[in-house]
């Protein structure tokens, strides 16, 4: 397994803006847990960081 980092990702769709500026650091084997309400970016951040989203801006590691 790789280490995975976030830097100030975001992501739109048009003018909607889904994500906002991420920063996040998944070391080599660690276990995520990603915990929120229904529409608020779970399933695009996880899309993103698998490759299927590409992000509007920021850096994906």
């Amino acid at each position: 397994m790789a280490d995975v980092t976030l830097r100030q990702v975001k992501k739109s769709y048009g003018n909607l803006n889904i994500l906002h500026g991420i920063d996040l650091d998944i070391k080599s084997g660690e276990f995520i847990v990603f915990v929120g309400p229904s529409g608020c970016g779970k399933s695009t951040l996880l899309r993103s960081i698998a490759g299927l989203e590409e992000i509007t801006s920021g850096e994906l590691r």
